[in-house]
């Protein structure tokens, strides 16, 4: 196994998730079905903080050091990100989506599985910045749109480092398992969540593409 492999084995077999994670209802449902710029940016930047969350705790106790600075820098990403979203986000005011894929990351323990869960991670957040950027554009908010291209250009830098760590700490058959079932369960936790977020608003995920 190597990295391009891992990488595109990861992205065909999500491809369906992935494609229904990056649509416009996506964006609605992580929006809690209100497609205005304060609720889009509220549900982004909750997204981020709880990244910011996560990943400054794998930072703080991981015992490899390449992972450990790598967890740091995207912990940090994520909090600057978070405020280009939306720099007055309070998680307890403003009720904001809870992307349960984050109680799955959390849990995550060795080194192979957490590179594999952030490269799973930054796949779902990229292919999300996707969709974010088209929304500002069609809201004809062209500043939006150019700040969150730069977030989107940044985890698209990051999705390259997340991959190389995955290259350099999966020694053997176990450790590639190990993070590529990381990277999945990621995908299959944030779409689980798409279906089951769209199903409370009455809208059927499977007609959605």
């Amino acid at each position: 196994m190597d990295a391009a492999t891992f990488s595109d084995e990861f992205r065909d077999d999500n491809e369906t998730p992935l494609s229904r994670l990056g649509s416009s209802k996506s964006l609605y449902a992580l929006a809690g079905g209100e497609m205005d710029a304060a609720p889009v940016r509220t549900a982004v930047a909750a997204e981020f903080a709880l990244a910011g969350r996560t990943f400054e705790a794998w930072s703080a106790d991981e015992t490899s050091g390449d992972a450990a600075a790598l967890f740091g820098d995207v912990a940090e990403d994520a909090r600057d990100h978070r405020d280009v979203a939306d720099p007055d986000f309070d998680a307890d005011a403003d009720d904001p989506h809870e992307y349960p894929e984050y109680d799955l990351l959390g849990d995550l323990s060795g080194t192979a599985e957490r590179a594999g869960g952030l490269y799973g991670r930054l796949v779902v957040a990229h292919t999300r910045a996707e969709q974010t950027v088209g929304f500002f554009v069609g809201d004809a908010d062209p500043a939006a749109a150019t700040d969150f291209r730069g977030v989107r250009d940044d985890l698209a830098d990051r999705l390259d480092d997340a991959l190389a760590l995955v290259e350099s700490v999966c020694d053997g058959d176990d450790e590639w398992a190990a993070a590529r079932d990381a990277a999945d369960a990621v995908v299959a936790a944030a779409y689980d969540d798409y279906v089951t977020t769209l199903e409370s608003m009455g809208v059927k995920p499977k007609n959605v593409c």
